[in-house]
């Protein structure tokens, strides 16, 4: 069956994550990509396991996630010649998505006003680090800046106001920020459904920062005083509390429902005494003693490993989760069984599909990322250019 994008033309004309991500979604549903790159090096993110402490691999994993499906073009895009390329994809493309800062935009012909007279049913979808408007617009940003630590999240995750602040992972905002975009672009293609006209579709790092801290953002709005954060041992609640197991691996318990829950809890751990103590026999005491059933709880969990646990707890309606670590992902069975992770065409190396499916809709099977400017000669054939055009352009360093 064909995607349900299958026909659209989309041009990824920016770098690293957040914005080339959106296409990758766009792509995973059967839309045509076509990856801007300059020549050489190609989207810096293909850089990004070559820098000091990221995992260790043969395989380019961050350009494998971001890349696949695309066809990637070498455009050199400082070059009179390669802009007017760049104008004749445009003008028979569905959408075109760049992060590039304002000043780059308008230095390389590719802002808004430049692109979508040539094209009126053009999507043009913007990303930015801080937004379009105000003195931070031509600001860029990466998401550990302008997502993690503008919205407070950095903050706010830390164990206590006395720990350092808490470091992002790579692209840890990104992703999310992909999905923001693509929604705009999904959204600006359905109202061109209606109207027939296209339209620029925005978003930005700082916004969808504030968006993921939503809870905590609109108690500030609101003028709430926020309360001192206390450490693990001292939490207010010990069954919405994280434990150390036996084999040093980490589970949290999430039991909202107490009244309900707790008996149960007490029951499948085998500490039926503590519902008959007075200290925790109800909701209120439970939190009034908080930091002393922590304690408790800390050297029951320390006597098993974390399967045990797992075991333990599962079936019995209480609502707890594992603390993944990265190496558990690849045998993951519900990871597997819910295609959150699904194999390459062709492969049986994994990678991470997009997290949302679509009834009756087929999504591509994920092809591995280009080289840098592998489809060059593909790309420029379909529109339209000569065998003569490209070796003129090749020898002029334009493409490669």
């Amino acid at each position: 069956m064909a995607g349900i994008f299958e026909g659209l033309k989309v041009i990824d004309c920016a770098s690293f994550i957040a914005a080339p991500s959106s296409a990758t979604a766009l792509s995973d549903y059967g839309a045509d990509v076509i990856k801007i790159e300059p020549p050489g090096a190609g989207d810096p993110v293909r850089n990004l396991p070559n820098l000091p402490g990221y995992p260790i691999s043969p395989h380019n994993y961050a350009w494998m996630l971001q890349g696949r499906n695309k066809k990637s073009l070498a455009l050199d895009l400082s070059k009179p010649e390669g802009q007017a390329v760049l104008r004749k994809l445009v003008a028979d493309a569905d959408v075109f998505i760049t992060n590039f800062p304002p000043p780059v935009r308008k230095k390389l012909g590719v802002a808004y006003k430049d692109l979508h007279h040539l094209n009126p049913r053009l999507i043009y979808a913007s990303f930015t680090g801080y937004g379009e408007t105000g003195a931070e617009a031509d600001k860029p940003g990466f998401d550990s800046n302008a997502w993690w630590a503008r919205s407070g999240l950095m903050d706010l995750v830390r164990e206590t106001d006395e720990t350092t602040p808490a470091r992002s992972m790579p692209g840890m905002g990104d992703h999310p920020c992909a999905m923001a975009l693509f929604s705009g672009i999904v959204t600006a293609l359905y109202q061109r459904e209606k109207t027939g006209k296209g339209s620029e579709v925005r978003s930005n790092l700082m916004a969808n920062g504030i968006w993921s801290n939503g809870i905590y953002a609109q108690a500030a709005l609101c003028g709430a005083t926020f309360q001192k954060r206390p450490p693990r041992q001292q939490a207010l609640n010990a069954v919405t509390c994280h434990y150390k197991c036996a084999d040093g691996r980490w589970i949290i318990l999430s039991l909202l429902n107490e009244e309900r829950q707790f008996p149960v809890f007490c029951k499948v751990i085998e500490r039926e005494d503590l519902l008959t103590e007075p200290r925790f026999e109800t909701k209120t005491a439970r939190h009034r003693h908080a930091p002393e059933l922590i304690a408790i709880l800390d050297d029951v969990f320390a006597t098993e490993p974390l399967a045990y646990w797992r075991k333990t707890l599962d079936g019995n309606g209480l609502i707890f989760g594992v603390v993944g670590i990265p190496s558990d992902i690849p045998s993951d069975p519900q990871m597997r069984e819910v295609e959150a992770v699904v194999p390459f065409e062709n492969d049986t190396m994994l990678t991470i599909n997009t997290p949302f499916w679509v009834e009756g809709a087929t999504k591509v099977r994920p092809r591995k990322a280009p080289d840098v400017g592998e489809n060059s000669d593909e790309v420029l054939s379909a529109a339209g250019y000569s065998e003569a055009d490209i070796a003129k352009m090749r020898a002029a360093g334009v493409v490669a």
